[in-house]
């Protein structure tokens, strides 16, 4: 089978390949980087691409063999996250003196949290099955997009200003990330 790869231009300094969870190849390459240097790169990473759609196809059979949370373990999840994580967006906010806006709590497939452009917070249910450290990585991490709506060196700085062990619960958060998102109970 032949894998369609999606090429992102942008004023990056190097070129990188992303193998995504639904088993998209996306190559990032700078602006004046030329088609050749980009495939002889492609090229070079041939395994890598398809070890990980393999790795990455894998993961997906066995999360659709995974036992589906029932309603009563979703409606748990987003009662005790609507308790606890305003309590840590408040006393966060407070540290950092930020506004935001709305809090929503829902269970969602791929991502822990979100920051609106309008400065509304949206967090995964699912962070309740997380420590109480991670539940607070995730909100110090949307909170600080309320100072910068990016993944910039200044944002990780405003993280790394309230966390500064953020990199640690980052990492723990992406090894731990299917057993929380996908395992049952």
């Amino acid at each position: 089978m032949k894998q369609e790869i999606e090429l992102i231009r942008s004023r990056r300094r190097t070129i990188s390949i992303e193998v995504t969870k639904d088993q998209r190849v996306i190559v990032r390459a700078p602006n004046r980087a030329s088609l050749t240097d980009i495939n002889r790169f492609i090229g070079e990473k041939a395994d890598w691409i398809d070890k990980s759609l393999n790795r990455m196809g894998q993961l997906r059979q066995e999360q659709a063999q995974r036992k589906e949370l029932s309603p009563q373990e979703v409606k748990l999840l987003v009662t005790r996250a609507k308790r606890i994580i305003p309590q840590r967006v408040r006393y966060f906010a407070d540290q950092m003196g930020v506004t935001y806006g709305r809090i929503t709590i829902r269970m969602q497939k791929s991502r822990w949290g979100s920051c609106s452009a309008q400065g509304n917070l949206n967090f995964n249910c699912l962070l309740m099955r997380a420590p109480e450290t991670i539940v607070d990585y995730v909100v110090v991490h949307e909170l600080c997009h309320l100072k910068e709506m990016n993944h910039s060196e200044r944002f990780w700085a405003e993280v790394e200003k309230v966390l500064p062990d953020y990199k640690e619960r980052r990492k723990w958060l992406k090894d731990h990330e299917n057993e929380i998102m996908y395992d049952s109970l």
